[in-house]
């Protein structure tokens, strides 16, 4: 089974259990009277939201390329990261704004609001580890985006957890923790929408890997006989893996047909030794020694 394949397996179950996470903690947080267990559930609504658009960002950026998008369509899968970076932001001002309005309200909340946030504390810790391994694997920057989101959802549950336990065991000094745990949970979601949108535009803006990566589409290259030297090589990513142009340097005595020769050979090496590479455009320079 291939990365992408089943990195949309794994969004498709945390839609699922986004859902179910969602409806019992917003259920349970009503009956048992808690601001925080209601935000943690709207927050875990913002998931099975944002998990779906990963879906369907992981299809389309699965697409092969055709004439109209001779590089795929892997960028939309990056508008898709973007995307949720806006929907957190928004959710977690949602989620702030309506704790904060309510906090005058000091309802003790039922004890049994501790069972949810432990229990999805510990689902979104599994899910979490899940999708960050497929995010490296397949490359997809809207999984990793998600796979963010359910670290701070673990984050959020906690604060939850600790507002609920303030609340129903600290008396009458902390009967508006709870209201304030769900200001801090909206905060921690927005800071996240915030750190995404950040990520995803600088790829949009074809930032640059980092330089050990560069370091192995060089080193990969240069094992190729008859490449002499590098004299540019740059990177930018289309989707889920990224387009490598490299300016191949080779003995200016070879035939063009040698020349091209070696350029192939170093455009199939790097794209069989290197997993995130897409694509690579091989422009043959003269050696010029030193």
């Amino acid at each position: 089974m291939s990365a992408e394949r089943l990195a949309r397996q794994v969004a498709l179950l945390s839609i699922l259990i986004s859902a179910a996470l969602a409806a019992i903690k917003i259920a349970a947080g009503i009956a048992a009277r808690s601001v925080a267990l209601v935000s943690d559930g709207l927050e875990s609504a913002a998931d099975f939201f944002t998990s779906g658009m990963v879906l369907i960002g992981l299809w389309i950026a699965a697409k092969p390329a055709d004439k109209e998008h001779p590089y795929g369509h892997g960028r939309f899968e990056i508008l898709v990261g973007l995307a949720i970076g806006v929907v957190l932001v928004a959710s977690g001002t949602a989620i702030s704004l309506n704790a904060w309005q309510t906090r005058a309200l000091h309802d003790t909340p039922a004890a049994f609001a501790l069972w949810p946030l432990a229990g999805s504390v510990t689902v979104k810790a599994i899910l979490f580890a899940a999708k960050l391994r497929m995010s490296r694997a397949s490359g997809s920057s809207g999984l990793k985006a998600d796979a963010s989101h359910d670290a701070v959802d673990m984050l959020s549950g906690v604060v939850g957890f600790i507002a609920v336990v303030l609340s129903v065991f600290g008396g009458r000094d902390f009967s508006a923790a709870d209201h304030y745990g769900g200001v801090v949970i909206g905060l921690i979601v927005i800071f996240l929408g915030f750190r995404v949108v950040r990520e995803t535009i600088l790829h949009l803006m074809d930032t640059m890997p980092d330089e050990a990566q560069m370091a192995e589409i060089r080193a990969v290259a240069m094992q190729v006989p008859g490449a002499c030297g590098i004299e540019k090589c740059f990177a930018r990513k289309t989707g889920l893996r990224y387009h490598v142009d490299l300016h191949l340097e080779v003995d200016p005595d070879l035939t063009v047909r040698e020349s091209h020769e070696i350029a192939r050979h170093v455009k199939n090496r790097i794209k069989s030794s290197v997993r995130w590479v897409e694509d690579v455009l091989v422009h043959v320079e003269p050696y010029s020694g030193g």
